[in-house]
């Protein structure tokens, strides 16, 4: 399986497949949902906090909001019937199916999406997004695993 990221939205896609316009992705309500959630966060604390703080308030109104999640979900990594030593942990599985991925820093690199990449590869997740709360504008990119 290969990926490359497109722009407008970003996006994860094999080469030479559709890529989704900004109308017809993956579970769009629910990502518009916790966008939402984020940008109230990054409202109310602003720039600045360390990414724990910003996780902590996303739980919070998680909670309020009676919105199914799940914080550092653990994915382990199956090769061939093993379990390979190797995991990665998701900030957040949000209604089961969406990774968010946190970030609190100026500027996101490429090794952010990839983890994401990564994240989806092993859940099994249709849709991840990558938020920074790190600049004075929220900035978030919805990221789709293409098979």
């Amino acid at each position: 399986m290969s990926y490359s990221i497109k722009s407008e939205p970003w996006i994860v896609a094999e080469p030479e497949q559709p890529v989704y316009g900004k109308q017809e992705y993956p579970l769009q309500k629910e990502t518009y949902e916790i966008i939402g959630i984020c940008m109230e966060v990054h409202k109310e604390l602003g720039y600045g906090f360390q990414e724990v703080v910003y996780k902590d308030a996303l739980e919070q109104e998680f909670k309020w909001r009676n919105i199914p999640f799940e914080r550092e979900k653990k994915y382990e990594i199956n090769y061939k019937g093993i379990i390979l030593p190797h995991y990665y942990f998701a900030d957040f599985v949000v209604r089961d199916n969406i990774i968010l991925e946190v970030k609190a820093q100026q500027g996101v690199i490429e090794d952010h999406y990839c983890q994401v990449i990564n994240y989806l590869a092993a859940s099994k997740c249709p849709v991840g997004l990558l938020v920074n709360f790190g600049e004075q504008s929220l900035r978030y990119k919805r990221l789709i695993l293409s098979k």
